[in-house]
């Protein structure tokens, strides 16, 4: 995904800050020894290690492909994330960063509870669940009711229209960040015929309210195209599990290259977000738009928000933040094996007592199978 340019500044201080790293990577860098492949370098802007060749052209070995070195530095802002053998370990908690270890077949499900008068219901345990897919019951294997942190992508609108709009929706943006988890990492991205990565992960107020105040709006309105590469940068968010996308807009996707099916494909896909979406329509816009806003949202177990009146926006995105702290994980490995592939119907039955109607809110199923390659190429660029 396009970060917007920031000029000549930021240029010559990424090549200052490139060069001080290659000084400390040569000083540092243990020796080749005899035989290995010295001639491999690390990309600093690359999105994942490319495994390592043997000599011959052959597979690497597990020492090659798993063993970082020990002394080598990090690049300025990078997170290096060392991988788990999967199922290895149980849920965790590692540096106030709340981790799920699952095995690679698991799917896992973001549930919302209400009872008949639309009351959030927080205290079921997991025998008062039951997960179907493609209508056969599921055993759980894992169940969790905690708050944790969420990876939030705040996807607003930048087109003409949302000029005089953009001051409440980043207001109500930057509340729902102020009414999350305070550990959760967010990342914004603006979209007009384009759009634009304006804000990397970060846990930081000032960080997030200067990327929604780069407001350039002019232009179409290419909400599939910004949905399906937030998305994809969602995959990006680390150790955190679970994903969420709040998608912003005032119009009808007009400029996008990919159709609302491609987008729904995209979020439809095994462990992929849950979607908040709220339009700002009015009238005089066409049914497409609803209908595309609430498919996003309902498919994958949020809610799609239709306010009459731009005043409503900030006491949506308070109710969309109680909503993500009060979900709970499921996790069920299928009785059909994952290698099958196809599209997998998902439902999850609640019943406690006292309660004499709980309606369960998840996503309504998913792909299994290799996930497709992100758009625009392996590093999700436009």
């Amino acid at each position: 995904m396009p970060l917007r340019n920031k000029g000549h500044l930021l240029l010559v201080t990424s090549v200052f800050l490139l060069g001080t790293w290659l000084t400390a990577q040569n000083s540092t860098a243990p020796q080749p020894v005899a035989g290995g492949n010295s001639g491999q370098q690390q990309s600093g802007t690359a999105m994942q290690a490319a495994p390592a060749q043997s000599q011959s052209g052959g597979p690497p070995s597990p020492a090659a492909s798993q063993q970082p070195p020990a002394s080598q530095p990090n690049p300025p802002g990078d997170t290096v994330q060392i991988p788990q053998p999967e199922g290895q370990a149980p849920d965790s908690q590692h540096d106030d960063v709340f981790v799920f270890k699952k095995e690679v077949d698991e799917v896992t499900l973001h549930a919302t509870v209400v009872d008949d008068q639309n009351r959030l219901i927080t205290n079921l345990v997991q025998n008062d669940f039951t997960v179907f897919e493609d209508g056969k019951p599921q055993k759980i294997t894992s169940f969790h009711s905690e708050d944790i942190p969420v990876a939030l992508g705040i996807v607003i609108d930048n087109s003409g229209s949302m000029r005089e709009k953009r001051a409440k929706v980043n207001a109500a943006a930057i509340n729902l960040v102020q009414s999350s988890n305070p550990q959760d990492k967010v990342f914004v991205v603006n979209f007009n015929e384009e759009y634009f990565l304006d804000q990397d992960y970060t846990g930081s107020v000032p960080k997030l309210k200067d990327a929604l105040e780069r407001i350039e709006a002019r232009g179409g309105t290419a909400l599939y195209d910004a949905v399906v590469a937030s998305s994809d940068h969602l995959k990006k968010s680390g150790e955190l599990e679970k994903k969420v996308l709040l998608v912003v807009t005032d119009g009808e996707d007009n400029a996008s290259r990919e159709s609302l099916e491609q987008a729904l494909r995209r979020l439809e896909e095994k462990n992929g977000p849950t979607v908040y979406t709220i339009g700002l329509l009015g009238d005089e816009h066409s049914k497409r738009a609803r209908r595309a806003l609430r498919e996003m949202a309902e498919d994958t177990g949020g809610v799609a928000f239709f306010p009459k009146d731009l005043s409503e926006v900030q006491a949506i995105t308070s109710q969309i933040a109680h909503d993500i702290r009060n979900q709970y994980t499921i996790q069920y490995k299928p009785l059909n094996p994952q290698s099958a592939g196809g599209y997998r119907t998902v439902r999850v039955a609640a019943q406690a007592h006292g309660y004499k109607k709980l309606q369960v809110r998840t996503r309504s199923g998913y792909y299994a199978g290799k996930e497709p390659a992100p758009a625009g190429g392996p590093s999700g660029d436009k």
